[in-house]
């Protein structure tokens, strides 16, 4: 495989972590011993082809609770412009991507989720609104599941990390898994998915913030998320990238208040 499409891979991979070989009870038992998590949250960062993930977990009943998270963000234009293209019949509510998001669930596939998070614009926010809509609704949880766009699943569960014990099992399982070929065409077809461009602008976005220096998120920089170790071979790769592909910038108009 060529050096640009395993340097993608790469990113792609340690971006888009699934701490799980599928969403079944029986996966959760092997590695946590649990059957359910209490919560699974879904976030509306994702692409469309997402919901398909949350729909799997749902049906799988692998939580107790499921959450759609997601006001109005960086993501969400690009969201209700895919919405519209693969679910031409139906008529958004385009005022969060949580909405959109259980919209398309139920039409497509008659689920439901218990709870909607609509007014978050960042990881930040997401997570912190997550938190106070499952205090207000009286939801312990001693285990999360966070379902993301797997340009952003890692970030994700950095940013709850630093709100909850250690104890508490975070589980990511990303809304999709992508590799790209010699070609750097993506090798299977998700509805809404980023193109190429756009997808490793996403990646490497992703791997400046994760990087924890004063520029970063982590505790050395920002401190929005806990400490993540990135792999030299990692950064090396970025480096490369970015000689062949532009970066992701944060959107002021989307940041933390």
């Amino acid at each position: 495989m060529s050096q640009l499409a395993n340097q993608i891979n790469a990113l792609g991979q340690f971006c888009g972590r699934r701490d799980l070989p599928e969403l079944s009870q029986t996966a959760l038992r092997q590695a946590y011993q649990i059957e359910q998590a209490d919560v699974f949250a879904f976030f509306g960062g994702s692409i469309v082809g997402g919901v398909a993930t949350l729909a799997q977990a749902i049906r799988a009943q692998v939580a107790r609770h499921y959450v759609i998270v997601g006001g109005y963000g960086h993501t969400t234009a690009a969201l209700i412009k895919s919405a519209r293209t693969l679910y031409p019949t139906l008529d958004f509510d385009t005022s969060s991507e949580a909405q959109i998001f259980a919209q398309i669930l139920q039409a497509q596939y008659g689920l439901q989720v218990d709870l909607l998070e609509t007014k978050s614009t960042n990881c930040g926010n997401n997570i912190t609104n997550l938190l106070a809509l499952l205090a207000a609704n009286q939801i312990d949880f001693n285990s999360l599941i966070l379902c993301q766009d797997a340009t952003m699943q890692l970030r994700m569960a950095a940013a709850l990390r630093k709100y909850v014990a250690p104890s508490v099992p975070v589980i990511n399982y990303a809304a999709y898994a992508v590799t790209v070929d010699d070609q750097l065409a993506f090798t299977q077809p998700l509805p809404g998915m980023w193109t190429l461009d756009k997808y490793v602008s996403l990646l490497l976005g992703e791997l400046g913030r994760l990087t924890d220096d004063q520029t970063g998120y982590g505790p050395a920089g920002k401190n929005f998320i806990v400490h993540i170790a990135v792999p030299a071979a990692l950064q090396t790769a970025a480096a490369e990238l970015r000689q062949h592909f532009a970066t992701r910038q944060a959107d002021p108009r989307f940041a933390g208040k």
